[in-house]
């Protein structure tokens, strides 16, 4: 008797970042900061009675010398080493010494803070290298004599809500999480992803591997799935056997593609070398690009960055974009403080549009973090990493950075359940995550 893949309900959550009617017609991008500190003071103001109950809230252009509050607006940090387009115009020589092109910060780097009213110079209790331009927060301190406001303490808005983790079903079902294909490239292997493949399709081992294989229940793959090659995309008008030779990849990558979908249910998203808009959110890739595996009903193609929830679980994850940009501006210890950053701050791009690409939205924030997912992933990374975050209300996300598989051959796989435990006669559930790492090699 055959084995039958295990099942799961499917409920994709992309709507909120399908830019759908929305067209441009000229507009700012101050309508997109305006919807942002309109969400973000609402929420922020609603936590600071609980945070610092007998300090008053006031604007910018309130400030009083010496008056002790709390002010609530949208972060700008001035830096010194930022690219500016203008420079490239500049007819005087750049003083400004030779950077290293993967991050920009400076020593002399500082943060304004401003609002509807005005803006003001933070200094203090606050450390810039950890902020970027684009969140919103609450500080409190008071004006000093020389016009700056000396921060006492900050405040950002935490962990979204999260819906309640499902019981265990009884059964193991396992996600695989890809990334960084980039077929067509010279780091790419078509043989290593073949074998990725038989492996999650079960047509690699014996039983006990195929029992394992057929509790796959999803397979994401998360941005850079082909790589066309630069020599063809030199600004200079394309020959027929250029346009051939751009769909070679697209077309080696639907041969594969349809191979899973063949097999179960596979969403893709697009990543920043996929045939995509630039800008964030990226809309889904066009399923005529995809003849064989778009006739299966298991084939999605999906937004970046993408949600959905696999029995009431969610997951929310990029193609890297925003944590990548995150590094170039700001400082942490790895990329998960970045992806933890995200959240606390309630905002899946805060540089965008700063130093991030994103569609000019006129009355709504889409990358503005509702619902806390449980699971929290962003593609196209050095390397694997992962842990476990807690809110302060007992939200607990799981963190991953999934890397290039066409330069580490690891996919990621995971497997969720939830135990209970009985401490001092009350219920804990606690989420518990088991990631294994596969490397797919010769």
């Amino acid at each position: 008797m055959g084995i039958e893949r295990v099942q799961c309900d499917y409920v994709s959550l992309d709507e909120t970042f399908e830019i759908g009617k929305e067209k441009y017609h000229g507009q700012q991008y101050c309508h997109i900061y305006f919807a942002r500190l309109h969400l973000m003071r609402t929420l922020l103001y609603s936590l600071v009675p609980h945070w610092k109950p007998n300090f008053p809230v006031c604007t910018v252009l309130e400030l009083e010398e010496g008056k002790e509050c709390v002010i609530v607006g949208t972060l700008y940090k001035h830096m010194q080493l930022k690219p500016r387009v203008l420079d490239e115009y500049s007819k005087q020589k750049s003083v400004v010494p030779l950077v290293k092109p993967h991050n920009f910060m400076h020593s002399d780097d500082y943060l304004v803070l401003e609002d509807e009213s005005g803006r003001v110079k933070l200094s203090g209790n606050i450390i810039p290298p950890e902020y970027v331009t684009g969140i919103v927060v609450a500080v409190l301190g008071k004006e000093s004599g020389a016009g700056d406001f000396l921060v006492q303490d900050v405040l950002d808005a935490g962990l979204p809500p999260q819906i309640e983790f499902p019981l265990k079903s009884g059964e193991d079902k396992y996600v695989v999480l890809v990334s960084g294909l980039s077929v067509g490239s010279s780091t790419s292997n078509p043989l290593q992803f073949q074998l990725l493949i038989d492996h999650i399709t079960g047509h690699l081992g014996d039983e006990k591997a195929q029992l394992f294989a057929s509790k796959i229940v999803q397979v994401v793959f998360a941005g850079n799935l082909v790589e066309i090659p630069h020599r063809i995309l030199n600004g200079q008008n394309l020959a027929s056997e250029d346009f051939a030779r751009m769909s070679e990849p697209i077309r080696e990558l639907d041969i594969l593609l349809s191979q899973i979908a063949a097999g179960l249910p596979l969403d893709i998203m697009p990543g920043p070398s996929d045939p995509a808009n630039f800008s964030l959110p990226q809309q889904s890739l066009h399923e005529c690009l995809f003849p064989g595996s778009s006739s299966y009903n298991t084939f999605r193609s999906c937004t970046n960055p993408h949600s959905f929830e696999l029995d009431n679980v969610r997951f929310l994850g990029t193609s890297g974009q925003n944590v990548d940009d995150l590094d170039k501006y700001s400082d942490a210890k790895d990329k998960l403080e970045f992806m933890e950053r995200t959240l606390r701050w309630r905002h899946l791009a805060p540089t965008a549009p700063n130093t991030l690409g994103c569609f000019p939205f006129t009355e709504r924030d889409p990358f503005f973090i509702e619902s806390c997912p449980h699971v929290y992933f962003v593609g196209n990374q050095d390397k694997f990493e992962t842990r476990i975050i807690k809110g302060s209300e007992g939200q607990l996300v799981r963190l991953i950075c999934v890397p290039k598989f066409s330069e580490t051959g690891v996919a990621v796989m995971a497997m969720d359940c939830c135990p209970s435990e009985r401490t001092n006669e009350t219920h804990f559930r606690h989420f518990i995550a088991v990631y294994l790492i596969f490397r797919m090699g010769f």
